[in-house]
């Protein structure tokens, strides 16, 4: 549980340092999304493939830890669904204040998939396991 609980310390301190620096250059050049798919297929589309898969799959990997700490730190939060919505309601929150208290940062609900997506990834993988092996389910006498 320490060690889950420094993981996320950790995961949060990284978080809050990559959405919410500053980055009054691109300030003119950002603009908000609502409408699920349009920035991933314009860095699919628009840009090269390296800066695709740094942006995408950035969003991609942003998620997986708390997939993996979820299920740890917080055992009612266990199963796909769950961390799934506990997921996305945090990153809307993380994109919300990007977008209104950040400069050059925006609401990007493709973000929110993304990191969606690789929280459940995360979940699936590596979370699942290591929440059942710190907080095995608990048998009940009419299961004995």
């Amino acid at each position: 549980m320490v060690i889950a609980f420094v993981g996320t310390v950790l995961f949060g301190a990284v978080l809050a340092r990559l959405t919410l620096e500053p980055s009054a250059a691109s300030a003119a050049l950002v603009h908000s999304n609502v409408r699920p798919g349009h920035s991933i297929s314009a860095y699919l589309d628009g840009t090269s493939t390296i800066e695709a898969v740094r942006q995408l799959g950035g969003n991609l990997l942003m998620g997986v830890p708390f997939g993996v700490l979820l299920p740890v730190l917080l055992p009612p939060a266990r199963g796909l669904l769950r961390v799934a919505v506990v997921t996305v309601a945090l990153m809307t929150l993380v994109e919300l204040t990007q977008g209104a208290l950040v400069t050059g940062r925006v609401f990007d609900i493709d973000d929110v998939i993304l990191n969606t997506s690789g929280a459940l990834l995360g979940y699936l993988f590596i979370g699942l396991r290591l929440g059942r092996a710190v907080h095995p389910r608990r048998r009940h006498w009419w299961h004995r």
